[in-house]
């Protein structure tokens, strides 16, 4: 059974930092492309950044890019998404989820909240 537990959300000051994990299990996690992805309050959901492990390659969106940082510990089978110089903006629900080529995103975590805040 695929699973995904979020973990290190909470409040952060803006200008702060923030550092969220996802550990996987279930699946071979080193194969995979993994992203995250976040919903704000009253908004649809936007892509954060995915990490392709067999590649090690990253992709960022314009709106995090400089700031935000996906990385992964295949020894640990946990994906991680350092946060720096947070805005209000950066508030948000953040799932990390498996992407498959052809399908999409089909393994989903319960999401962590993230509020940035004075």
């Amino acid at each position: 059974e695929v699973q995904l537990v979020e973990s290190g959300g909470g409040l952060a000051q803006p200008g702060g930092s923030l550092r969220l994990s996802c550990a996987a299990s279930g699946f071979t996690f080193s194969n995979s492309a993994m992203s995250w992805i976040r919903q704000a309050p009253g908004k649809g959901l936007e892509w954060v950044s995915t990490l392709y492990s067999a590649s090690a390659n990253t992709v960022y969106a314009d709106s995090v890019k400089g700031r935000i940082t996906i990385s992964a510990d295949n020894a640990k089978d946990t994906l991680y998404l350092q946060m720096n110089s947070l805005k209000s903006e950066d508030t948000a629900v953040y799932y990390c989820a498996k992407y498959e080529y052809g399908l999409g995103y089909t393994y989903w975590g319960q999401g962590a909240q993230v509020i940035v805040s004075s």
